[in-house]
């Protein structure tokens, strides 16, 4: 089989299990959220326990496990795609319908340089980094042009906001990704193609130390704007029931409405992976080298690497999960206030230290 169709295999099975996944992060955030604050779950669409069994779960870990409600994604989508589809009567109807497309397109174009093991990848991009920020730049217009198409003042708001905030927390997260280039430009040995996400998750794995232990001011400045990205709660000023009833999709219904939530936990699962891949060794598990992981085959090692890649990107949803549940939204001047008086000189100062410290190895070479 020639590469072309070995990447349309991969992007097929991407695209299936990444939309999937999404489906299945709104029960995880149903699960954790109800746990969380002491109550229960989802525990009656597609349980098979019921009667004694449901109250015996309650001291039986496998038991919860298998009442977990596994078919509430489909009961969701179902009632979604049963509900009118409303469009107000002054809206612009092809940007309100383009805009929830947008964002779904956008989050998942995002995912097509992540490489999910060694070799497996739809595409090594050698500016890889530049097209993930480029792509989640152009995720915001999404949100603006469904607050803007609506006609509506609560969306307009919330589509204003939506840029205001772009701008404040993507300066940092840049100036971080600079300081992750510089620590996987210095480890190679030429050089060369350091903007690709494959070779700044190989030169971690090589290395055996990963950037976060490196860069942890980075790790956390990324973490925290990738929140906003993802308008996750405490960042989610675009959408504040309490100020403007639901923000940019206060006009939305039907599956135009579960479009944007699909785009929301899609961009949870790309934050999560883009953590994982600058910062915790991506597909890179603990002591590859003692292990002789590099002998193992193939298969062998796509299945190393998937697993760990699987489990890093999950622990960090249910951190986003965990994190929405915990902390109270943020005011919008506190927003604005931590992008640009906090992040942007701490990652500035973050990025000088880190470039001082590579000159003074190198210089000593």
């Amino acid at each position: 089989m020639n590469s072309i169709g070995i990447t349309s295999i991969i992007a097929g099975l991407a695209l299936f299990i990444i939309l999937t996944l999404a489906a299945y992060t709104v029960v995880l955030e149903r699960i954790l959220s109800a746990w969380i604050q002491q109550r229960t779950g989802p525990n009656r669409v597609g349980s098979p326990a019921s009667g004694k069994m449901m109250i015996a779960a309650k001291n039986s870990i496998f038991l919860r496990i298998i009442n977990i409600g596994w078919l509430q994604p489909l009961a969701d989508v179902i009632k979604l795609l049963l509900k009118e589809d409303i469009i107000p009567a002054g809206a612009n109807r092809k940007v309100h319908f383009l805009a929830p497309v947008i964002a779904v397109t956008i989050a998942l174009i995002t995912m097509s340089v992540i490489p999910f093991a060694r070799g497996v990848y739809i595409a090594d991009v050698n500016i890889g980094v530049l097209f993930t920020l480029a792509a989640t730049s152009i995720g915001v217009y999404g949100i603006t042009l469904a607050g803007w198409s609506s006609n509506s003042k609560y969306s307009l708001l919330g589509g204003i906001r939506s840029s205001a905030q772009m701008i404040s927390y993507e300066l940092a997260m840049g100036i971080v990704v600079v300081s992750v280039i510089l620590l996987t430009n210095f480890r190679m040995a030429d050089g060369s193609n350091c903007l690709s996400l494959v070779n700044i998750v190989e030169t971690q794995v090589q290395s055996g130390v990963w950037n976060v232990f490196i860069n942890p001011i980075g790790f956390l400045i990324f973490m925290t704007c990738a929140l906003a990205e993802a308008n996750r709660s405490p960042f989610d000023l675009v959408e504040a029931e309490q100020e403007l009833v639901g923000g940019f999709h206060t006009e939305y219904s039907s599956m135009k409405f579960a479009n944007f939530f699909v785009a929301e936990y899609l961009h949870v699962i790309m934050g999560s992976m883009m953590v994982v891949t600058l910062f915790f060794g991506g597909y890179g598990g603990p002591a590859e080298n003692i292990l002789g992981v590099a002998s193992w085959g193939s298969v062998g090692q796509i299945a190393w690497g998937l697993g760990w890649f699987a489990f890093k990107t999950f622990f960090f949803m249910c951190v986003y999960v965990w994190i929405r549940w915990t902390i109270p939204r943020f005011k919008y001047n506190q927003l604005m206030n931590i992008g640009w008086k906090s992040f942007l000189p701490l990652s500035l100062v973050n990025l000088v230290v880190i470039a001082f410290v590579l000159a003074l190895i190198y210089a000593g070479k």
